[in-house]
């Protein structure tokens, strides 16, 4: 799933994994599009999930920041924020996800926020802002994603092998 990254998680979430055979951040990472990306999470818990993504390598023909990066960057944290609301039995699919524009950035690093909104049995939705060096906010999304209850496959691609 990408590069291993080295994102502060809060222990009770470590403990809750690990107690179900699952190193939670050796698992972790922003899947193989974040990585590709350069994105980091840096800070992850369901009550703020922070990440940043460099501008350089992620720009649209203009030379500024693509909206679909911003995109990716909005739509990883705000997924894993959900995680980690649902926690160990559920699983996170986004299912909306809306974002608003507000300045370009032709260089730098911006960094995400996700904070949420909802916080549901079967929904979490999250307002992730996205700001340059500077603070000034470049885009602001909300992502909704689907709390599901894990199933055989979903076991299979994280948890590891029984011996």
């Amino acid at each position: 799933m990408g590069e291993q990254q080295h994102v502060k998680f809060p222990q009770e979430i470590v403990d809750e994994y690990a107690a179900l055979g699952v190193d939670l951040p050796a698992l972790f990472s922003a899947g193989h599009l974040g990585t590709r990306m350069g994105v980091q999470i840096v800070e992850a818990s369901a009550e703020r999930v922070v990440g940043t993504m460099p501008v350089e390598g992620n720009t649209q023909p203009y030379g500024l920041l693509h909206g679909g990066a911003s995109a990716v960057l909005a739509e990883t944290l705000g997924s894993v924020g959900s995680m980690l609301h649902g926690g160990s039995s559920k699983i996170a699919v986004g299912v909306d996800l809306n974002c608003t524009h507000h300045r370009g950035v032709r260089s730098g690093l911006v960094t995400g926020v996700a904070t949420p909104v909802h916080r549901g049995r079967t929904t979490a939705t999250y307002e992730i802002v996205i700001s340059d060096e500077a603070g000034r906010r470049v885009c602001t999304a909300r992502l909704t994603c689907l709390l599901r209850e894990v199933n055989a496959d979903d076991e299979a691609r994280v948890r590891p092998a029984q011996d």
